[in-house]
């Protein structure tokens, strides 16, 4: 790695000349921009800098590039892997005040927005035009530039797709201050390599992005969600692929546990509908008339029952969603409320083998003596799988931690998943990137990042190293 400059007064006075008044540097800077929502890197940049548009952008990489100084991209910290902390101190630019939503096309179903826009200001923004933005992510405090770096996927990938799916074109300040234009709103595009999608997921190692266009579609006028009770965890498990075998596929299907329900009832102050069971499956269905949600939910409802769900719950109001996916959505902020200290592994196996993958989880943390809460994405293989501190001392913590992460990423391997499935890299989970793909791709991947930033300035520290 290079061997960076430290920020002197020179630097300072200089990074204020391209940002006036929104530069901050020492004491000034507050200690939530040291970490992100829940990695365990610390770390405070020297400078953080707040630019208003692409040219106090490409001004600020211009210069960092012929100074030899780190820069980090941010958007609302709401990451999980450190991906957005200052690893090597430098310069943190915070793109949050660059919000603009620039055009909504109808004609072309695409809508053009700045990084920090807020992924719950685009859905009302859309659909108050009939519109709908697919990605549905679970923080939706979260910037959309964030999205972008970590392809984030969410709870209408099984029916959807991920982020990658809808973004069309991106503009992008190259690590030495140049501006590009990647993409744009043709629908097909067939030239050449894809630098649009190597941009994606890399997690502001290769560039930063300033402009993204996006994909929109048709809202679905109907929604119905189905809720599901299982005698234990591994059977809902098991009903998944039966699921998506059926013609109406699910926009969603969740994944959780009792205990994690009780959890965000408590936090939350709301019940579910049904919170007695060991287990649950939710779904949610969308159409364009009454009868076609019925026959989606009617051969749902059959399935369940047949691979052994104990009732099932139909909520066909707005009320009657909202009072079981207000507790789904605060899942997290519960688990992180239970305990000291936590930390997630993120991965994601076929969906086939979701059933022997949670079982494994269970048996791993009877094993290492482990609290370990469970929920996620069943329709599309996504585990989040939280370990939990609780009052364990800081050596028991990190070793039962790191022992706990090594069995599960490799039990993902054998079952041919991957190590992150929405929540990306960063600093804390290189090692398990190491270990799953092997010395090929990393060197594949070391050599785009030397192609597009050959100083190491770019984030330094994440992904690869």
């Amino acid at each position: 790695m290079s061997s960076f400059k430290s920020v002197d007064a020179n630097d300072l006075a200089a990074l204020q000349a391209i940002c006036p008044g929104r530069v901050w540097s020492g004491e000034a800077i507050s200690p939530d921009f040291a970490h992100d929502e829940l990695a365990g890197a610390h770390c405070l940049p020297e400078v953080l800098m707040e630019p208003l548009n692409t040219q106090e952008v490409s001004a600020v990489m211009r210069y960092a590039w012929e100074h030899n100084l780190p820069v980090t991209p941010r958007g609302q910290g709401t990451g999980l892997v450190g991906g957005a902390v200052a690893l090597q101190g430098g310069i943190l630019l915070n793109l949050s005040r660059m919000n603009r939503i620039l055009e909504l096309d109808e004609e072309n179903l695409t809508l053009t927005v700045e990084p920090g826009v807020l992924i719950m200001d685009i859905y009302p923004y859309v659909e108050a035009h009939g519109l709908y933005y697919p990605p549905n992510p679970g923080e939706k405090s979260a910037t959309i530039g964030g999205n972008v770096s970590t392809n984030a996927g969410g709870m209408s990938a099984v029916k959807y797709g991920v982020t990658r799916d809808y973004v069309r074109g991106l503009e992008i300040v190259l690590p030495d201050g140049n501006i590009l234009e990647l993409g744009g709103k043709v629908v097909k595009n067939s030239s050449g390599y894809s630098l649009l999608n190597l941009i994606i997921g890399s997690e502001g190692t290769l560039a930063i992005v300033t402009k993204i266009i996006l994909r929109l579609l048709p809202l679905p006028p109907l929604t119905s969600s189905l809720l599901a009770p299982f005698p234990d965890l591994k059977t809902a498990a098991r009903a998944v692929p039966h699921l998506l075998r059926l013609k109406a596929t699910p926009r969603s299907i969740e994944f959780m546990e009792r205990d994690v329900i009780l959890a965000a009832e408590e936090y939350l102050g709301k019940q579910l509908p049904d919170s007695s069971a060991e287990a649950y499956l939710l779904l949610l269905f969308d159409g364009a008339t009454e009868e076609e949600i019925e026959r989606a939910f009617d051969a749902a409802a059959q399935v369940c029952l047949e691979c052994g769900a104990l009732d099932v719950l139909l909520a066909n109001t707005e009320e009657r969603q909202e009072s079981i996916w207000s507790p789904r959505g605060a899942f997290l902020e519960a688990i992180k409320a239970s305990t000291t200290e936590m930390d997630e592994c993120d991965v994601v196996v076929p969906r086939t083998a979701i059933a022997d993958f949670i079982e494994f989880v269970g048996e791993t943390a009877t094993r290492i003596g482990l609290r370990m809460k469970s929920f996620g994405h069943a329709g599309d293989g996504n585990c989040h799988i939280y370990l939990l501190r609780d009052d364990l001392s800081q050596n028991e913590w990190q070793q039962r931690r790191n022992a706990a992460f090594e069995q599960l990423y490799a039990r993902a391997r054998q079952l041919g998943g991957k190590v992150s499935g929405e929540h990306g890299i960063g600093y804390a989970k290189q090692p398990y990137l190491a270990a799953a793909e092997g010395p090929l791709v990393l060197n594949l991947m070391r050599q785009i990042k030397q192609a597009f930033d050959p100083k190491g300035i770019l984030n330094p520290g994440k992904v690869i190293g």
